[in-house]
């Protein structure tokens, strides 16, 4: 068996008794030893990096993989400091263990910034040891030589070894003082900022069995899951004597779990809801079982949600501005409306939306009497690591958790209830178990991205510039205390620093649908309210949107400087600037034709979007390209960050044109793609991207592209044909993409 392979199966617990030596990171940031047992083949330069006698550079990748390409980008971070050339590298996950690698999560679109300034010295500091290791064995200074391509060599003399040969030597030197390694410039960079092709690709391409679905373990049996269609209600009474005579059927029994809607708590919560557990020994013989399970439920503690009722009494709601809550007032808004030379009013609203990720939750769990381990795709298992112990009162060394690559994630995959419906099945069964929902259960047992109403007023002055600006957030909320998760006002640098009279004020209506972070979490609704409302207030104005944009944004100005979160208003100028540029803004179109442009800045993302749509006589749209300027600083992979912008704006785009979450009495509607429609290939625009090489830290990518397409295609259909849309999915207004 090949180091590589060896590696790919290691545990947290195996990984540095394996190795010759290792070092860590700390999640402090701190370097610490770990001496260990020898071995011939393969030597260990860090908990990251592994060298075989074969010249394979084996380097794992710390963080969750969900199609985002961290698995990819990270190791290439630590690639190019270690001037190790990409054909000899090899990437596998790293155990779960916070002790070794801190907050293992993909989230927020952090994963990059991170892990940035770690990985940089993981990979520099292995090079510094090889560069020892070198020096001692040509008897020449370490400054005399350089490193290459998995090599290094002594220009002098001629001479050069391969990182295969060095790695046992480099693992016994002295590690070197922290200030002592140097890391590159970014004019020094040979593989950052270029085109790589995901680790995965052979694999995916392949159909080989990666993802967190395709986990088998040995004895391994099957469970279905089934809980209250009124989201929160328990189950009374099933029949469970019929359903353990079918056919593959091992047993079936009830889960207490704990009734009543549940909440979005990935730090803290392990609850399960109450349901019906079938065992199985195959998947479809639990799932042929379950169309036979007949349940009493109690809905007492469920949801009454009704989605219909929540719009209504939102736009209640916006008719009380005097009852609501001001979150934050500068100046006198109401005065400087009635001051203002033009002025608009408008109301703003998105319905609920589901992950839809394509792969459905899937866990595999080995629980007995003395340990437990468990087979995620899970976006934070570290989360599982510390949790799972309390729930299954074992002690944490006696926990393993495997992160597997997920089909998708968008924060669905932040939550992890399905992993510990898995381990309490598995705990009962004393076998393991493999949790699969279906795709009616994905549906239905969301952590939807949550609906919100914004109502909101603006006014522009006699010189053409933004004068007031009033804002009535209205959002869900369990307990009338705090808005559910996503359907708030967060505080925001912009337009408010902008604006010399402003006013931020929220209501609270009752709703128990559970919401969770779905990608761009917050922005993904407020940025289509903002962007669509300041392009109207430009048009009341009768001034270009770009124009009254940029000149709203200002003097360069970096709100907080050296805080990666705040707006900095050199870098939106620059994106919008450029994806003008690249979309020829202004310039003339056939009619029923129109360009619109929206920016805005997520996840520390500055990112500016120009859509060109056609409306046709029926009211349908077509969006024909979509221009995209994203400043994310530093490159990782070039390959990559298109590929999450791209995706971005198709998602964006489906989600913007029909979908919908509609609940009747706590039940959600929608079943299955037949009535939660994605978009299809065909109507996918042609998407052009841009990276801003602005010379800042890298900032994420999965999450910052999305918010801006909604306004920009709203923007555009209001250039087309002159009627603005105020609700998503566009569908509610009449218009089908």
């Amino acid at each position: 068996m090949s180091a590589r392979e060896i590696n790919a199966r290691l545990n947290r617990r195996q990984f540095l008794q394996f190795s010759g030596f290792g070092l860590a990171l700390t999640a402090s940031g701190q370097v610490m030893q770990v001496v260990a047992k020898d071995h011939a083949d393969a030597s260990a330069l860090s908990a990251y990096i592994t060298v075989s006698a074969d010249g394979v550079i084996t380097i794992g990748a710390p963080n969750p993989e969900v199609g985002q390409g961290v698995n990819t980008s990270l190791p290439m971070i630590i690639a190019e400091e270690l001037d190790a050339a990409w054909s000899d590298v090899k990437v596998v996950n790293t155990p779960i263990d916070a002790a070794q690698y801190g907050a293992q999560f993909a989230g927020g679109s952090l994963s990059v910034p991170m892990r940035w300034d770690e990985l940089r010295r993981v990979g520099a500091t292995a090079r510094a040891m090889l560069l020892q290791a070198a020096a001692q064995a040509m008897g020449v200074p370490t400054a005399e030589l350089s490193t290459q391509d998995s090599r290094v060599t002594h220009e002098v003399s001629g001479r050069s070894l391969p990182y295969a040969e060095l790695a046992l030597d480099a693992s016994k030197v002295s590690l070197p003082a922290a200030d002592s390694v140097a890391l590159k410039a970014p004019e020094q960079y040979r593989l950052l900022g270029q085109r790589v092709t995901n680790a995965s690709a052979a694999a995916i391409a392949q159909g080989e069995a990666l993802f967190g679905i395709d986990v088998t373990v040995p004895d391994m049996v099957y469970a279905s899951y089934i809980k209250c269609p009124h989201i929160g209600g328990r189950p009374i009474s099933a029949n469970l004597d019929e359903i353990k005579a079918q056919r593959g059927v091992i047993d079936a029994f009830i889960i207490e779990g704990e009734a009543g809607p549940y909440q979005f708590d990935i730090r803290n919560s392990t609850q399960v809801s109450p349901g019906v557990a079938i065992v199985a020994r195959d998947t479809w013989a639990a799932m042929r079982a379950r169309k036979l399970l007949k349940v009493q439920w109690d809905t007492e503690p469920a949801s009454s949600d009704d989605s219909e009722q929540i719009a209504a009494a939102a736009k209640a709601a916006a008719g009380r501005r005097d009852e609501a809550k001001t979150i934050s007032s500068v100046g006198d808004a109401s005065q400087a409306l009635l001051d203002a030379k033009s002025r608009a009013k408008a109301f703003y609203s998105a319905d609920f939306v589901s992950h839809a990720q394509l792969e459905p939750q899937s866990c595999v769990a080995q629980v007995t009497a003395q340990s437990a381990e468990v087979w995620t795709s899970s976006q934070t298992p570290s989360a599982v690591d510390q949790l799972l112990p309390g729930l299954l009162a074992l002690p944490a060394e006696a926990v393993t958790v495997h992160s597997v690559r997920g089909g998708g994630g968008f924060g669905r995959r932040l939550s992890n209830e399905y992993v510990y419906e898995a381990a309490l099945i598995s705990q009962r069964m004393g076998l393991p178990v493999k949790v699969q929902w279906s795709r009616e259960d994905d549906m239905a047992f969301d952590y939807f991205r949550s609906a919100l109403y914004l109502d909101m007023e603006g006014g522009v002055s006699e010189e053409g510039r933004l004068s007031a600006w009033k804002l009535h957030v209205i959002a869900g909320s369990t307990d009338d205390e705090k808005a559910n998760y996503g359907g708030t006002y967060r505080e925001r640098d912009f337009p408010e620093s902008r604006v010399p009279h402003y006013d931020i004020a929220t209501t609270l209506i009752p709703s128990q649908t559970p919401t969770g972070a779905w990608r761009a979490p917050f922005s993904n609704i407020y940025a289509f309210a903002e962007q669509s409302f300041l392009c109207e207030l430009a048009a009341a104005a009768g001034r270009d949107y770009r124009d009254f944009l940029l000149d709203l944004l200002g003097e360069d100005e970096w709100f907080k400087d050296g805080d990666r979160n705040a707006l900095n208003t050199a870098r939106a100028k620059g994106v919008i600037n450029a994806a003008c540029a690249a979309a020829s803004w202004g310039r003339s179109l056939p009619e029923g034709r129109g360009l619109g442009l929206a920016f805005f800045f997520s996840h520390a993302g500055h990112v500016a979007e120009v859509a060109e749509v056609s409306v046709a006589a029926d009211r349908r749209l077509t969006v024909h390209d979509v221009w995209v300027a994203a400043d994310v600083g530093q490159v990782i992979n070039l390959s990559g960050v298109e590929n999450q912008i791209e995706g971005s704006v198709v998602d964006g785009l489906s989600a913007m044109a029909n979908q919908r979450i509609t609940i009747r009495e706590g039940c959600i509607q929608e079943t299955n793609f037949d009535t939660y429609p994605l978009l299809r290939m065909p109507k996918a625009p042609r998407v052009h991207v841009q990276m801003i090489a602005s010379g800042y830290s890298p900032t994420g990518a999965g999450e910052p592209a999305l918010p801006p397409l909604a306004p920009a295609v709203g923007n555009a259909v209001f250039a087309a044909c002159g009627e603005r849309i105020r609700e998503l999915p566009f569908s509610k207004a009449g218009f089908m993409v």
